[in-house]
This record gives structure tokens, sequence and C-alpha cells, in this order.
């Protein structure tokens, strides 16, 4: 929604954004008035729908930001019956095949090689042991004083164990996770990109469309288990044309997540 404000700054259109985790009155407010462009997540959007605060009889377009997932996520029912415009830096063979068989003579539209990581993020693997994982990742940020960090963390808990330990190193650091309330993760990432927070800890619910401006380290803390998520997390760095730096820590248990993603980007990432 920001970047619909920013680019149709000069337009007579009208728009809003939608989610859940604060307070519905609002978002009611401002659709009543009625909206050219609707920038939601399903479940709120579902929720005005039950409750008649949105009316979607004379949508023209609708469009899926990050389909991949989104169709993953179980919404396949909800959007079969409407012209649809799919978006992702991701696209399998699996989804592709389910896309076709929602969409009626669907165009591809590719913008770059399929499933390929940015051109401009330089890609290293730290090995390491198990138990010099938090140590590295002190270690790597408080020696180069790097000044804003996003880190990437497989689950809810141990995002947490991470902050603590990077507290601890006198190293500023949040998380943001399911487990965070919106108006939690909004004050987070609002910090991280006013560089009030050095460390942004995020579990891949932060993958996915998270736009931070100028953002020059990406972490894998922990390797991702599903190899498209890693090009949705070092694609957080290296955008809009400038140089990113994606660094992944791994542990020998984690060999065979790397095998993954070098099969799916074809080429081999340099170990340090």
């Amino acid at each position: 929604h920001e970047s619909v404000r920013e680019y149709g700054k000069y337009l007579p259109l009208r728009s809003t954004v939608v989610f859940g985790g604060v307070s519905i009155n609002p978002q009611k407010i401002k659709l009543i008035k009625g909206v050219d462009i609707l920038v939601a997540t399903p479940g709120r959007l579902l929720d005005h729908v039950s409750q008649k605060t949105a009316n979607l009889s004379k949508v023209d377009i609708l469009v899926l930001d990050e389909a991949d997932r989104m169709l993953d996520m179980g919404f396949i029912h909800d959007i079969r019956k409407i012209q649809t415009l799919l978006f992702s830096a991701t696209f399998s063979a699996e989804i592709k095949r389910l896309a076709d068989g929602l969409l009626h003579s669907p165009t591809l539209v590719e913008v770059g090689r399929r499933n390929t990581a940015a051109e401009n993020v330089t890609q290293v693997i730290h090995p390491v042991d198990k138990n010099h994982k938090r140590e590295l990742l002190s270690y790597l940020i408080g020696k180069n004083n790097w000044q804003q960090v996003l880190v990437f963390s497989r689950t809810k808990h141990g995002a947490d164990k991470l902050v603590k330990r990077l507290l601890r190193d006198n190293i500023h650091a949040s998380a943001i996770h399911g487990n965070k309330s919106q108006p939690q993760r909004t004050k987070a990432l609002a910090s991280f990109k006013q560089n009030k927070i050095q460390v942004l800890v995020a579990t891949d619910i932060a993958a996915r469309g998270l736009d931070i401006p100028a953002l020059s380290h990406v972490f894998n803390f922990d390797v991702p288990t599903h190899a498209e998520d890693y090009i949705h997390r070092i694609g957080r760095t290296g955008r809009a044309g400038l140089k990113g730096h994606a660094l992944t820590i791994a542990v020998p248990e984690e060999g065979k997540y790397l095998d993954a993603i070098t099969r799916l980007i074809g080429k081999d990432i340099p170990k340090v």
C-alpha cells in the first residue's frame, strides 16, 4: 500500500489497506467511502465481505502476490472462479500445473530467469558447528559494525533465543514472528527501517513481500528447509539495483538443504 500511494501520488485514485490483528472499525469507515485500489490479506478481506463492508461485485482485477505460497495455504476454493494475476519470485512446475487448472488461457510473463537469486546479491556460506552459530553471528555483525541486518530463523522460539543472545552481546535486536501481535510487528519493523534497531530477527513470515530500502545484509541463521524460501529471503537485499550481501551460517546437519538450494539456483555458493 505504501507503494500504491507513492506511485499513484498524482493519479485520481483512492486506496486503502486492510489486514488482521488490528481494529476493523477504522477500516470499515474507509471502505464504506469507497476505494479504487484495495490491498488486503485474505483473512481480513473475507471478514469485510462477510460483514458487507467490502463488495467485490465490481472488481475488475484481482492480483495475488506470493502466488505459490498463497495457493499452498488453501485459498484455492476462494479464487477458483476469479480471473487472476499471479505474482511470485519463485514459480515451481507444481504451482504452474495448479495455476493452469485455475486460469483460463493464461499468459506467462517472466522478467527474469525462473527460480534464480538476484544477480547483484553476493552469497557466501559460513560452515560452523552447532554450538558456535550464535557466537559467529554476533562476531560477524560486531566486527564489521553492520548497522542494518535482517536475520532469518527457522522457528519462533529460535528467533527469541537469538535476540536474547544478541542483546547480551550488546547488539540491539528485536524479533518479528507469528506469536507477535500485529502492532508489535509493525513497531519492530518501523524501528528497524529507522535504524533504531541494528538487527531484526524474523521467521519466514517476513521473507516474502518485506521491503526495506537499502538493506545491505541478510543472514540465514538457519538454512531454510524449502529451497524456494532461500530466494525469497535473500531477495530482501540487493533491491532496486543496489548491491546486497547474503550470508548463510550452516551446520553439517543442514547439508541436504544446501544441496537443494544449489540445485534450484543452478550454481555453487562459495564457502568462507
